[in-house]
């Protein structure tokens, strides 16, 4: 034995006993016409205990949403975060007793997979707390780096609303503050949708006069969101992505179409299917779930969420 894998060994060892409480929020990307750009962390999270062991193996518990369909070892995608985490930061990583507890739905665009991704980039992160300690910027290109794009995992890691780009040194954010007023209301179908196969509809290149389009509305919907929400319905127009993945999603096509032609600001949610309305005041919420329970073919879930301001959190599990 070498005396760096001595030395990685030993470390490996000290981190044995320690334990943390990760929280993530969930969250919609794009709001319309801000595509891979912007992003909304939303009060619905999913919930982590990881211990480091000296076990032989990984043991891994999954409770609410992904129980029974999510693999138990290192291929789950927390695991996958944690280790990429680890082999960024040149430490060998213990094996973990990792406890979840989802209530994010899978595939329905609400940020299940960057999540997962910034949960497991945070525990990481606790776990090596005093070791190797990272920036927001690096936590948010660990993130990125399994993610693919930083829209979903920036307001993951940081809360409130996102604005995410990338540059040749990395992605990089800026955090804003929603307006007090607005009242996000999401909608969500029985069924999936692969992120996948929605991106896949998306034309490798659009005409221009919808760029330009799209770039008036991403800029008045950042003024709308932060200052000024009764401009929000306007604001939330598209024709970048939303009308080119329809024909996989009719259903969330349909009811989005319903509810803008009564005045509510509605969007698919990340890929879809979900829908996203971001009200002005917490009754035109309220008019809009009535309108989906009068005009829905199919079964959906109406969930009326706050805006998270803090973003992911990991503490102690001690504490």
């Amino acid at each position: 034995m070498t005396a760096a894998t001595a030395a990685a060994d030993s470390l490996a060892e000290s981190l044995v006993g320690r334990a943390v409480h990760v929280k993530v929020p969930a969250t919609s990307a794009n709001l319309g016409p801000g595509f891979d750009t912007l992003g909304l962390a939303l009060a619905r999270y999913d919930e982590l205990d990881v211990e480091a062991t000296d076990a032989a193996d990984h043991r891994i518990e999954v409770h609410g949403v992904g129980e029974g369909q999510v693999p138990l070892d290192e291929s789950h995608l927390v695991v996958r975060a944690i280790a990429h985490t680890f082999h960024r930061a040149g430490v060998p990583m213990p094996k973990l007793h990792l406890v979840a507890h989802n209530s994010i739905p899978h595939g329905r665009g609400l940020g299940s997979s960057g999540a997962a991704i910034v949960a497991g980039v945070m525990a990481a992160k606790g776990l090596l707390a005093g070791i190797v300690e990272f920036t927001p910027d690096e936590l948010l290109e660990l993130a990125t780096e399994l993610e693919g794009h930083p829209d979903n995992v920036a307001p993951a890691l940081f809360g409130g609303l996102t604005i995410a780009w990338v540059t040749p040194e990395g992605p990089r954010h800026k955090k804003l503050i929603v307006h007090r007023g607005v009242s996000p209301l999401v909608l969500v179908p029985e069924h999936e949708m692969s992120t996948a196969l929605a991106r896949s509809l998306q034309p490798e290149s659009v005409p221009h006069e919808d760029a330009v389009f799209n770039v008036s509305r991403s800029a008045l919907l950042i003024a709308a969101l932060i200052q000024s929400p009764e401009l929000l319905l306007a604001a939330t127009e598209d024709k970048l992505h939303q009308h080119y993945r329809a024909q996989a999603m009719p259903e969330t096509d349909r009811l989005i179409r319903v509810l803008r032609a009564a005045g509510h600001p509605a969007v698919v949610s990340g890929a879809g299917p979900s829908i996203l309305v971001l009200a002005s005041d917490p009754s035109e919420r309220a008019d809009a779930i009535r309108l989906l329970e009068e005009s829905a073919d199919t079964e959906w879930h109406a969930l009326p969420l706050a805006v998270d301001f803090l973003g992911a959190t990991v503490t102690d599990a001690a504490s």
